[in-house]
């Protein structure tokens, strides 16, 4: 099975038994038909078991699997006459993030994301999607220019985070991150922000600043990639899994805390396994809240976007008696 995980292993023995006993019954011309049968059926059974039972740790290799499906895999199943714009307009075009104008179920949007590679030279070329921040300033420009001409904007989320190197500090990462963050806010068009994979620190809130945010079934979202937390925690980059546990990255548990606003199911095994049926899944949430979000006024889109965040997290005082 190509890019089989860790978890996966004892339905990779199991399938290369059934396919072996296959082999054997065609090439002895013997019918085995029932003792495949029964395998089958096992195979079914400790698959629906294996899946249900993913915890952080899994659902992180999931999202960052190399054969999950990327930005440019979804927009042509989600969206008809996707024509894609380039450059900030001040420095260069970053591929680590795309976007263009499209239609959706007939309403013209404007769809912008993180891009992953496909391969090691397209990984090389789109910088393992780490945007720098020509590439935030790239989408800040089109989703100004969407908010103009009053189209919806479209977000798909899927990075590690923002590039952390040296020329991108110089070039002011942290402005661009932070300036997306504050123009976000206050669109006066409807924003639907999709995680598609990883949904890592400030380079995926950077696209995450919507009305509507939804998370893949196997995606994972943080404030930090639990390598970096580890490290960070720990000393000790190792201990991912364990700071996938202890943070909360899934989308069930964002749910529940209110990060999100709904989890949109994935084909057994990740979204990998059926490009076309993900992507049909996806159109269909969009089109869902968009329609509600377009009976809202610009000042209640404005108003409850900016609430929806505000709400994030508790804090208490404490009051000390002298």
């Amino acid at each position: 099975m190509a890019g089989e995980l860790s978890f996966e292993s004892p339905l990779e023995e199991l399938r290369s038994k059934i396919n072996e006993l296959k082999r054997f019954s065609e090439e002895k011309d013997m019918d085995f038909s029932e003792e495949i049968a029964r395998l089958e059926a096992r195979y079914e059974a400790l698959e629906q078991d294996v899946y249900s039972k993913l915890g952080a740790p899994q659902k992180m290799q999931l999202a960052r699997h190399p054969q999950r499906p990327t930005a440019l895999d979804y927009i042509p199943r989600v969206f008809d006459q996707f024509i894609e714009f380039h450059g900030d307009r001040a420095f260069s075009d970053d591929l680590a993030i795309i976007g263009g104008i499209a239609s959706l179920n007939g309403i013209p949007v404007t769809v912008v994301g993180h891009q992953k590679g496909k391969d090691t030279k397209d990984n090389i070329a789109r910088n393992f999607g780490m945007p720098h921040p020509e590439g935030f300033r790239k989408a800040l420009r089109l989703m100004k220019q969407a908010d103009k001409f009053r189209r919806p904007v479209i977000t798909f989320i899927d990075t590690p985070g923002a590039y952390p190197g040296g020329a991108a500090e110089e070039r002011g990462q942290a402005e661009a991150i932070a300036k997306n963050l504050m123009e976000m806010a206050g669109f006066r068009v409807p924003v639907l922000c999709v995680v598609i994979g990883e949904g890592g620190s400030g380079g995926a809130l950077a696209l995450g600043v919507g009305n509507r945010v939804f998370m893949l079934e196997n995606a994972i979202y943080s404030v930090s990639s639990p390598n970096a937390a580890a490290s960070i925690l720990w000393k000790d980059a190792s201990k991912a899994d364990e700071a996938a546990k202890a943070m909360r990255i899934t989308a069930e548990d964002l749910l529940e805390l209110n990060i999100i606003d709904a989890v949109i199911t994935e084909p057994q095994g990740g979204a990998h396994k059926d490009v076309a049926q993900q992507a049909e899944n996806i159109k269909t949430a969009l089109i869902e809240h968009l329609e509600e979000l377009m009976k809202l006024s610009e000042e209640e889109l404005v108003d409850t976007r900016y609430d929806k965040f505000r709400q994030m997290g508790r804090f208490t005082t404490l009051q000390f008696q002298a």
